[in-house]
Order: C-alpha cells, then structure tokens, then sequence
C-alpha cells in the first residue's frame, strides 16, 4: 500500500486505515465528506479505493499496490495495468458540482446522496498577452464586398449571425438571407429570396428523424414578420475541413403575423423547434411531419405556455396594469429534457419536455427571488442589485453535473449557477422526473478591475472572507459591468462582452476557463477543490454580432467525474475553436493545450536560466507528473502554435524540444521506497518501491495517445442492402494512423534519451547505486518503465497489423473463421489485441486467414509472409512462414494428384514441413492438413502428423502422468490430455477412411497387394510402431467403444498389457481381455493370476462366476508356463485351491439357503445378496451362519442352535472346520453326530429316501470334499458312530453290509478300518454286547473277505503282507468261536484255511 506524499510530513498521517493490499488499489484521500458521499461515475465506485493524481498534494506517483508475492506479470502485462489504472485516474477529475457549488451529504435519506450547498468564489488568474493567456487568436475572416454591397441596398432591417458548426456566417438583408462559407477565400453566396416579408429571426437546427431524406441534415427556421418557413440544408464535407451547402425547399410555414418572432431554439435530441416573439410572453412549438394526416397538416405550431402560465402566475389586480414581458433567449438541455426560457424582466422558467408535443411548465422564478438567494450567500454586494439584470443562459448538461442545470449571467458579470431539484429527490438528472423548485448554488463574481496592484482601502470593507482559508472575495467588482451578453461551453468556457467604448461600438470581451491542471492538483484535498480559472480580454475592436462552437463540444467523459479534464483529451481530440462574428469580419479564437503553453513559455522563456525559471514555475503549478508528461509530448513534437500566417502548425523548433527534453529528463523526480510497507506487509521490496514521477508522467502520456481506442472494439459488423456482410473499422484508419505515428515518435524518443533516464539505461545503471536500497529503486524503476517500453512496440506493431487488415477484403477474412473465433474476434478490444495473449491468438488466427485467402486466390506464400512480417513480425512468426509453405505445398500436391509420383513428393514435403512446426499447429490448421491428407489418401502422413503435433502439444507428458495417477478430477493435466486426444480424434477418422477404403476393394490381385492395401498397411504400421502410450490408450479406448475387442486381442505392442492393466482395476471387461490376451499368447500364469484377482476383486459378480474364474484359474496355474518356476506356479495353485474351497462352502451355504423355507421372504434377498457376491474368508462365512441362526431363523441360543431343531446346516460346519484346519475332535465328533441325527430326522419327515440312503449319501459327499481328512472325517469316530446308528435306526433296513460299503466306496484303506472294528469287537460297549456282538463280528468278516477278494485280485501280496495275514488269521479264529451265525461259521472257518494255506 502506498500513501500520497505530503511535502511535510513525509509520513501518513495519524489514523490512516491502511487496507488490505489488493492489486492497482490506492490510499483513500482524507476527505471523508468525500469518501462516503461523493457522487462519482461507475467508473470511480468500481475503483473508490484508486487515489486520483489529481489529488496527490505534490503530484507523486502513485505506486500500485504490490501484488501477491507469489504473482509475476509479464511486463506486457504489467504496463496495460499501469495504463488502465491512468485511464481509470484520468475519468476522476472532479465533476463540476465539486468545485462549483460544494456537494454536501443528505444524512435525511438511507443510502445518502450528495445535495449542492451554497457558495461563492472569485478566484481567478488574469493573463495579459503571454504564453499562458487560456485563448489564442488564430485567424479573421473578412467579410466578402458583396455580402456590404447587398448591405448597402438594405431598405428595412439587417441580421447577421453564424452557422458555426456548418461553417457559414448568413446575413438577412430584408427578405433576403444570404449564406457563406467564411473559410473559403472566394466563397459562393447561397440565397433564400423566395418570400416578400422582410426577415426578424433565423435559425439553424437539426430535424426530426424520418422526416426528411438522409441528405438534410439540418433545418433553416426563418421567421418575417408574416411567416415562418422550413428551409432543407444539405451538407456536403469536402477536402480540407470545407464543405459545400444547398437549400431546398420543403414547403413547409405557418402563419406568425403579429407575433414579432425574434428567438428560435430547436432539440437536437428530438427535432422540435420552439420559438417566441415580443409581442407576448409565450413559448410556441412549430410542429412538422412527413405527410399530411386526418386533421392535421404538414406544419402548424402550438402554444404551450398559456395554461401553465397562469396557473403558476398570481392574480393581479385588474386596476394595475403589469409592465409589458416577452421572451428575450431560449435554450434546450437535450440530456434532462428541459427548456429554458429567459424573460426582459430577468424571470426564468422551466419547461419539461414530454412527447410527442408536450411542454409543462414546472418552474419559474422571478429575478427578485433569484437575486435573493444570492443575498443570502453574500452579506452586502451591489453587483446583485436592483440595477443589475440577467442578460443570458446556459443550460449545464447532465453529463457535465449531476446538480447544477443552469448558468445565468447578469449584467454585472456575475455567473448564478442554479440547481432545480425534485420535491421528492435532490437528484434530477433522469428526464422522466421533471424538477419542480430551482435555486442558486454558486456565485462567481467577476475578477477584480485590476488584480495586480494592492487592493485600495474602501475595497477591503467589501470583501468576503473566504471560509476554505483562501483569499478574500471582491463581491464589488465592475470589471465586467455593462456586460451585454455572456455564453457558457462545456466544460467552463466562458465569454462576456462587454462594451469597449461608452457609444458601444466596440465590444471587449472577457474570457475565462477552468485552470484544469491546478483544479486536478489541489494540494488540501480535505478541502473541497477551488474553482480556480484563467481569464484574458481580447478587443477585436469591433461589436460582436453572434459567436459558435467551430469544433464538437468538449466532453472528455459522458458522466460528470472526469467530463472536464481537458489535461486527457488534449493529444486525442483537437482544441476547441470559437468562431465570433463581428460587424468587421470573422474571427476564430482556440483554447490553448497545456502542452502548447508549455511550448510557448520555454518559447518566450529567453534560453537558459530563463528557461529553468519558468520550468519551475511549470512545475509548481501543476505538479512533477503532469509536468513530465507535458514535457514529454513537447518533446515528442505535439506542441502547437499559430504561424505569422495565421496557420496552426507543430513546433518543430530544435531548442523548444531539447529544453522539453531536459525537462523530462532532468525534473522526472525520483522513484521513493516505501519502507513501512515492507516491514508491515511483507512484500517483496520492489514491489514497495513507489515509481518516479517521469514513470507516471510516460504513463500519462500513453494512456491519452490511445484513450480513444484503448476500449474500443476493431472492427464492426452490419449488413448492406442486399444482404451481405459488411466490415468496417470501429475507428477510423486515419485515426490509427496518427496514433501510430505519435507512439513511433515517442519510442523513438525513449530509445534515442534511454541513457540518460534513469531506469532506462540498463544493468549499467545499478553500477552507481551504492546501496542495496538505491539498486532495488532502480530495478522498481527499471521494470516499470521497460513495461512501458514494451508496451508501446506492441501497440506500435498492432496497429499495423490492424492497417493490414483493412487492407485486404476484410469482409471475405471474417466470413472464412470459425464461428466461435468470429465471434471473439467482433469482441475483441484494441487493449485485448494490445496486451492480452487471447488477442495475440486471435490476431494469429486472422493472419492465417488473410494467407489462406491470397493463396486461395493464387497468391505467392513468400511475398504475403514476408509483407506480413515486415511490418507485424510477431503477428507472423517464422513458424507461421514454414505452415504458410506447408499450406502451399499441400494445395499444388492437390492440383497435381496424390496418385502421382510428383504429387507424393509434394505430399511428403508437406509432411515434412507441418512436423517441423508441430508445436505451432493449431486444430483448425491441423483438422484441415489431415482432411486433405486423407482425401489424397495419404493415411500415413495424416496419422504421423496428428500424432506429431499431439506430442509436441505435452512436451512434458503430463497427460501421461495423469493417466497413470488414476485420473484424478480436476486436475490441471487433465486439460492437457483432452487436449491431445483432440488430435487422436483425427486418427481415429484417419482409420475409419482406412477401413472404409479397404473394404471397398480386394487386399490382393494376382498374388500382389493392391495399392489400396499397401497404403492400409502403412498407415497401422504408423499406428503399431507409435510410441506414444497415450495415444495408444487412447486408441484401444476407441476400439473398445467400437465393439473392436477382438481386434484389441490381435494387437501385438508392449503398450497394450500396460493399458488393460491399468482398465481392469476399474471395469472389469477390461480385466476378462486381459487374462484372455494372456492366455492367448500362451502366458498361463498371468492369465490365472488375473482370474485369481477377478474372483477376489470388488467387481459386481455372483458367486457362481468367481466360482468359474477360480476354476479356470486353477486349470491355467496346473499348466506349464515358459519362464515361471515351479514354486511360483505351486504357490498360485495353493491359493487358488484354498480360495475355491472356501468359495463351494460359500456357494453351499447359498443353495442351502435358496431352498430353505424357514426364511422369511421379506428377509431373503437381503440374506442371499450377502452370500453371492464377494467371496468371504471362512471367519467371515461363519459369522455370517451364526447371524442366520441366532437372528433370522427361529431360535435364539448359541452354537449352531438357531434353527427349529439343531441339525441344520452341520455338514457346512465340517466343511469349515476342514478348511479352517481347525481339529477339536470333540466338537467335530458332536458335530458328526448332530448331523447324522439331523439327517434321520429330515428322512425320516420327508418319507423318502430310507433314512440310511441319506446317511450314505452324506458320508459319501462329505468324505469326498474332506478327502478323507483323518481330523475332519476320523474313521475311529465315524465306523463306531455309524455301526451305533444302524443297530439302533436301521436294523435290518437296508444291505448289511452298507456301512462298510459306503467306506471302502470312498476308497478308505481297509488297514484304517479293521482296527475299529476289531477294538468295538473286544471292548463289548453297548449296544454291541452280548449276542449284539455279531453284528460288528459280520462287518469284520466282511471287511475281510473283501480285503482278502481285492488283493488276490490284484495279484500282489494277499491281506498287505505276511504280518497282516498272521493278524487277520488270529482275527478270524476269534471270530469263528464267538459271535458269528452258523452260515458266518463256516464261511470263516474257509476263509481263514485259505489264509493259513498262503502262509505256509
């Protein structure tokens, strides 16, 4: 943050809120009147923190807030900054209302606005004839010797006046009104002789639109003493400023006898003509229209003041005659909708203008009431008398003020200006709410009578104390008495005559205007701004007949901060010029620059010191920055000065401009560090440097070279009559010309005197810097200006490029761009074109549609490219010179063929050409290259140029990156691969064409390959040879939306595995082409590694599928593969088998579940959605059993005690236990038992099948999955489990022998059975006690004889040996004496003979 500098102190002061650092934001002045309440344009409220350079006490530069520190503006960049902030400064120069008549707040109104307050000022700067007199006389006109020999045979009366915007003075000479043109030497009378009354007014005005032909563009009003007529005036421009005029006539009057017409005023906004006479008091209308209408004519008038009048006027009494009134002036303020009138008695009304023909009347105030306003702001003062009259108006537009509407002038020379306001609002600038009171805000006496010498004692009484502190106020002043007329322009010129001579044949004239560069620069800005103004007399030695604006009238800005700063448009807008007609001749008086009175005083300074002593002054007056910039300009040749010729020429005077220069140079100031800022805001200390004046000073002059252009758009668009597009420039070239004339002048300037200014003089400058504070100012310093610098060659090289556009068909230039382009381009700004890298594109853009047309029309490439780049190289870089050939040589492979050899070279150096410029392609270029590519089926080309120029679009792959991150949202490289994908797209249609065109004809003909193959070939040779992985992602991405996946298996490149690696953590058709790519090249590992992790992944999957990805990866792990060992594939196989062992429980338990009907169907998807998906770890499966029967079964209790009974789902428990390796035999053996009993219990309800069938059924499918697991399926536990529940559930049910059936069928060894049984035979346990004992003895009989059968049947050893047949044999003994039947007996006693007979 940065402060305005006082002189003393040179700190801020105590209190000042320092605000949060924010970019181009200024200190706040201390004003807080102004502060909170100031009325200010939309430009000053977006910026009210801004400090204005006019209101630095000094004139320092204002520093721009230091930025982040993390910020870096390129110094293109930075300089628009600095020329935005000076414009946004140049717009708040204060509005008249803040000087003329001080605003004040209403706190009676929420928000608060401004209300005027009354007050009084006489400060003035009297000039005699020097270099700083405000107005320069610049040439007299005579009077040509026919208009005085008609003047001569004048008979009743004569009129002269002045049509100053047209250039014509006229004369009336009886009838007759004559017309010429004053600045030509030899002018052309044009006269109006066709009526016979003799002539009392004329005036010209500006029509109603539509009424007349595009051709008139301003009305005659002529007034006779009978009539009144519409004279048509058309005006022609010619060449050098003059014009030529003709009358036509309309045949339009209307009848004004006895009405003694003298004043006319017309609208320009509107059309409608007013007009008064002496005979009354009233205000007419004259009314015209095209064509005539039921009841109404072409022409008529109205009056419009008869009802309002006596409404708002009081009663008189019939026995006192009022003294004779009439309407002597009448003004129109188009901007508020308002008509003044000025009455022979001082009275002032106002009208309000309402269409189509309405006039209201809303106030009037009397002299008497207007002087008493002032006799309550001044105490005593005789200017304001009864003697005094008001002699003239002028209406003060709402651009100008806000507040003030109007200006009175009185004899005396005293200004009023009055304010009308609304009885509801102070403001009353919008025309729809007409005032309804007025009254004096400000008094501006004349200027003392001679203001050099001390004022005499009597006139000290007479003075007024100034209440700001000022000097007094000399309210007795008859400097300007006897003023017979006065006129107001905007922004303050004003003019009183008043007579030179006691006869009154001469007129002096008084002329004064605002001191704009001390009004800018007030030094106490917690005052309100004086109203300071220089003033001069001028005798012309003659009596002034009428006067008028020569030029435009001044307006800097169109709201009322900024309106009058003359400082801003002085090198943008030429000076305004004042025609006065006297009875001797023309004469033509300009309003002096302040850069045309610096050039005059160094002029008349009289060298050396002399020169130095008005530098100074210069200097004090209006401060260093304004100084610099004004010296500057001098130097750069904008001074002005009026030649011995009376010519107004550019002072080319050496010694002016190298006293200019060394003003510049040597009174630049320099740049200040604002310590604080560092140590309280920590910012970087460059940042904190404030820039010198001569830096602001540059920037100043800048910014009002290009204020006129700066916002404006390039070019307009509007259609013509028969409907084509029409493409103008939005300022005219004329205009862009000079601009750039000036700015070449200034660069000139600064690259000539860059030695001598410090910051310009390069890295040898910080040689003399003996500190590290003073090299960091000069590198502030240093920065700031070379931003200008820069600046400056920008706008200097834009404009040519703008005057090459013109220059070409630049309507046939935008129709060829892209829609979306076109667009930007009708939007884009000379500041975007200037300083903004959107508007260097856009340029590019319609620089390659300028080339495209000229060799569209066959144009050489190398000439266009070579005017292009001479005169606006970096809108045509070396890269567009190589695209422009590659362009051409495109176009000639066209026109000779792509088939032909030749055409095929062309094509290739084309190719060549475009990959050469790879990086500078941009997609309209580049979609246009490969279409053409294609359409010469030169697919390579196309596709190694698309990839080329998206490979140089990611130099660092950052859409790489992102792609292997995962593609992470909002991601800055994600616009970078979209980016490259644009070009992939263009492959992708590249291979489309391909196809399209192979299909279409056969790949072989007599055993050769076709052309068409051939080029198929080269172009997926392209393709699969790329290394450019994104593109290849991208590219099985678009096979895969194709519905190409067999394709995608074909492909052979070491990016495809990466690429469905990556696509199968996410989708899982990526993950089955994975394992499949795998198996197909014969990589079964991989293939079943993948299947494994699908069978695991969190994909969307039943059961039933992970099942078969778990099998078929268990298929693929038992197949041998190239490269993998034997442990890895063993170790894959384990996994895969546990995996799927725990999955056919999962799945067990889900068919279980599916079928049972003990499940609430409320509660059954839920139940089963748990089971088939994921494939759960066996604790998971078995905390998930435990939920089923402790809370969606019926019962409640612990263990495997959730159904109805408690052999449900036992056989599931085992198979768990067998895959969790768990073996607690006792709850295995609990277990085996529940779910033997749980099934004899369901056979058993169910009545089919015999309950042992079941039984058999179980152990048979149990024994199986376990595979015989001695701790999940323990023989010793299970023969005595099932001889126990076939005695007891099954006695002679069934086959005998099923118990041992059902083992031996599950291939369980008879040494693992015999054991059991022989011990259940010696133990004698019930049941098998007793007789019950045969029942164990048959089984072992029968376990023998089969043990006895297979072995012989085998051949190999009988029983397993010797050992075994000696055991078994002692076995059968046993069994022969106790226990058997009597047919068991005997099939022993054989059995054991042939078993003894082995042995011996």
């Amino acid at each position: 943050m940065s402060f305005a500098v006082q002189q003393t102190p040179q700190r801020p002061l105590p209190g000042a809120y320092i605000a949060t650092p924010a970019q181009g934001r200024q200190q706040q002045p201390s004003n807080i009147q102004s502060l909170a309440f100031s009325t200010t344009t939309s430009a000053v409220q977006n910026n009210a923190q801004q400090q204005s350079p006019y209101s630095a006490p000094v004139q320092q530069p204002r520093a721009p807030q230091p930025p982040n520190p993390t910020e870096t503006l390129k110094p293109i960049e930075r300089g628009a900054r600095t020329i935005n902030q000076v414009l946004v400064d140049e717009t708040r120069y204060p509005e008249l209302d803040s000087y003329v008549g001080r605003l004040y707040p209403n706190l009676s109104q929420f928000p608060p606005t401004n209300i005027p307050k009354e007050g009084t000022s006489s400060d003035y700067e009297i000039l005699s004839d020097g270099p700083s007199q405000p107005f320069q006389k610049t040439k007299v006109y005579d009077i040509p010797e026919r208009i005085f020999d008609q003047y001569n045979r004048a008979q009743v009366s004569t009129i002269m006046g002045l049509f100053a915007e047209i250039n014509h003075a006229w004369i009336t000479i009886d009838n007759a009104l004559y017309l010429w043109d004053y600045t030509h030497p030899n002018p052309e009378l044009i006269g109006f002789e066709e009526q016979p009354n003799s002539i009392t007014a004329v005036k010209l005005v500006v029509p109603r639109a539509g009424v007349f032909v595009p051709a008139i563009t301003h009305l005659l009003v002529v007034a006779t003493t009978l009539e009144m007529f519409l004279v048509g005036v058309a005006c022609q421009a010619g060449q050098g400023g003059s014009g030529t005029v003709s009358l036509y006539q309309t045949k339009m009057q209307i009848s004004i006898r006895g009405l003694d017409i003298h004043v006319i005023e017309g609208s320009a906004k509107t059309g409608r003509i007013f007009f008064s006479g002496r005979g009354d008091h009233d205000v007419y209308e004259l009314t015209y229209q095209q064509e005539e209408k039921w009841f109404q004519s072409r022409c008529g008038k109205i009056n419009q003041t008869t009802n309002a009048i006596t409404a708002l006027t009081p009663a008189v009494p019939f026995t006192k005659k009022a003294p004779h009134e009439h309407v002597v002036q009448l003004v129109v303020d188009d901007s508020r909708n308002l008509l003044y009138t000025l009455s022979s008695r001082s009275s002032i009304r106002t009208f309000h203008l309402q269409p189509p023909n309405t006039l209201v009347c809303v106030i009037s105030r009397n002299r008497n009431d207007i002087f008493g306003n002032v006799l309550h702001m001044v105490s005593r003062t005789d200017l304001v008398g009864p003697k005094a009259a008001i002699v003239s108006i002028s209406p003060i537009s709402s651009r100008e003020a806000s507040k003030l509407h109007l200006m009175a002038t009185t004899s005396t020379g005293c200004r009023l200006f009055l304010s009308a306001t609304a009885s509801y609002s102070w403001s009353t600038s919008s025309s729809s709410s007409p005032p309804t009171s007025m009254q004096v805000q400000h008094v501006r006496f004349p200027p003392s009578q001679n203001p050099q010498s001390p004022q005499p004692p009597q006139q000290q009484s007479n003075q007024m104390s100034n209440y700001q502190g000022g000097p007094g106020i000399d309210t007795q002043s008859r400097s300007l008495d006897r003023t017979r007329t006065a006129l107001r322009y905007p922004p303050g010129y004003f003019l009183s005559f008043v007579p030179g001579n006691q006869q009154g044949t001469t007129d002096l004239i008084f002329l004064s205007t605002p001191d704009t560069g001390r009004i800018a620069k007030e030094q106490d800005h917690s005052q309100r701004s004086l109203y300071r103004e220089i003033g001069s007399y001028l005798d012309l030695g003659s009596r002034v007949e009428d006067l008028g604006l020569v030029s435009a009238p001044f307006a800097a800005a169109s709201s009322p901060a900024g309106f009058g700063n003359e400082l801003a448009v002085q090198y943008d807008v030429s000076s305004t010029e004042i025609a006065i007609l006297t009875n001797t001749g023309i004469h033509t008086i300009r309003r002096r620059r302040l850069v045309d009175v610096l050039a005059a005083t160094i002029r008349q300074g009289g060298g050396g010191q002399g020169v130095e002593v008005e530098v100074r002054k210069f200097i004090q007056h209006y401060g260093r920055c304004e100084s610099a910039a004004t010296a500057l300009a001098v130097a750069c040749g904008q001074g002005q000065d009026v030649t011995p010729d009376s010519r107004l020429a550019k002072i080319t005077d050496l010694d002016i401009l190298e006293h200019a220069r060394r003003m510049f140079v040597d009174h630049g100031g320099k740049a200040i560090l604002n310590e604080n800022s560092i140590v309280d805001q920590a910012v970087p200390a460059i940042d904190a440097v404030r820039p010198s004046p001569r830096h602001q000073g540059l920037a100043l002059y800048i910014s009002r070279l290009v204020r006129s252009i700066w916002k404006a758009y390039i070019i307009h668009e509007s259609i013509t009559p028969t409907g084509g597009l029409s493409v103008a420039p939005t300022v005219s070239l004329q205009k862009l010309q000079n601009t750039q004339r000036d700015l070449t002048q200034l660069h000139e300037f600064l690259n000539s005197n860059k030695t001598f200014i410090e910051g310009l003089a390069g890295p040898e400058a910080l040689v003399r810097a003996s500190t590290k504070q003073q090299e960091v100012i000069l590198q502030a310093e240093h920065r700031a200006l070379h931003s200008l610098v820069v600046l400056i060659s920008d706008i200097i090289e834009a404009i040519s490029f703008v005057l090459v556009l013109f220059d070409e068909r630049t309507h046939e230039i935008v129709l060829s761009l892209a829609d979306t382009i076109r667009q930007q381009v009708r939007q884009l700004t000379y500041e975007g074109l200037f300083a903004t890298t959107n508007g260097k594109e856009l340029a590019k853009e319609l620089v390659k549609a300028i080339v495209n047309r000229n060799i569209a029309s066959g144009s050489n490439v190398d000439t266009i490219a070579e005017a292009l780049r001479r005169r606006c190289g970096s809108f045509c870089s070396a890269d567009d010179v190589v695209i422009f050939k590659a362009q051409e040589q495109l176009k000639r492979a066209s026109e000779a063929g792509g088939a032909s050899d030749y055409g095929r070279n062309l094509l290739n150096e084309s190719l060549r050409l475009f990959q050469q410029v790879a990086a500078s392609l941009s997609m309209d270029q580049l979609q246009w290259a490969v279409n053409q590519f294609v359409s010469m089926q030169f697919y390579a080309g196309a596709i190694q140029l698309a990839l080329s120029v998206a490979k140089e679009s990611d130099g660092g792959n950052r859409a790489l990156s992102w792609i292997t991150d995962g593609r992470p949202e909002q991601d800055p490289r994600e616009a970078v691969f979209n980016s490259r994908t644009q070009c992939y797209d263009l492959v992708h249609q590249v291979i489309s064409a391909v196809d399209q065109n192979s299909s279409q004809a056969p790949d072989t003909i007599d055993g050769q390959y076709t052309l068409t193959a051939k080029r198929r070939n080269e172009a997926y040779s392209v393709i699969d040879n790329s290394d450019d992985e994104v593109f290849q992602t991208d590219l099985y991405d678009w096979y895969l939306a194709q519905g190409w996946s067999d394709r995608l298996l074909e492909v052979q490149s070491p990016y495809i595995v990466t690429y469905l690696r990556r696509k199968s953590a996410h989708d899982i058709a990526h993950a089955d082409l994975l394992w499949r790519y795998y198996a197909q090249s014969d990589k079964f590992h991989d293939a079943a590694s993948v299947q494994l992790q699908l069978a695991k992944s969190g994909f969307d999957l039943s059961l039933e599928k992970r099942i078969e990805y778990l099998g078929r990866a268990k298929a693929n792990a038992s197949v041998f593969t190239s490269g993998i060992g034997r442990q890895p594939r063993q170790v894959l196989l384990h996994e895969v088998s546990d995996l799927l062992d725990v999955a056919n429980i999962q799945d067990d338990l889900l068919q279980r579940l599916k079928a049972d009907t003990r499940i609430s169907p409320e509660r059954r998807p839920e139940v089963l959605k748990g089971l088939n998906g994921q494939i759960l770890s066996l604790t998971e499966v078995m905390q998930y059993l435990l939920y089923l029967m402790f809370y969606v079964l019926t019962f409640s209790s612990k263990l495997y005690n959730g159904y109805a009974d408690q052999a449900s789902y036992f056989d599931l428990c085992i198979l768990i236990y067998q895959a969790s390796d768990y073996r607690n035999p006792a709850d295995i053996k609990a277990t085996w038992q529940n779910l033997l009993e749980y099934t004899h219990k369901e056979t058993m309800d169910r009545e089919e099948p015999l309950p042992y069938e079941a039984v058999i059924e179980k152990v048979r499918t149990l024994g199986s999955r376990l595979n015989l697991s001695e701790s999940t399926f323990p023989i010793t536990e299970l023969v005595p489990m099932l001889e126990k529940y076939a005695y007891e559930y099954q006695r002679n049910v069934g086959p005998p022998t099923w118990i041992i059936d059902t083992f031996l069928d599950l291939q369980v060894p008879y040494e693992s059975i015999l054991p059991v049984l022989e011990q259940m035979f010696y133990n004698d346990e019930a049941p098998f006690q007793g007789r019950n004992r045969r029942y164990i003895a048959n089984d072992l009989l029968y376990l023998i004889q089969r043990w006895y059968q297979d072995t012989e049947r085998a051949g190999g050893r009988i029983l397993g040996g010797e050992s075994n047949a000696q055991a078994i044999s002692e076995i059968l003994q046993v069994l022969q004496n106790n226990g058997l039947d009597d047919q068991k007996v005997e099939e022993c006693r054989a059995l054991r003979m042939r078993i003894e007979q082995m042995l011996r």
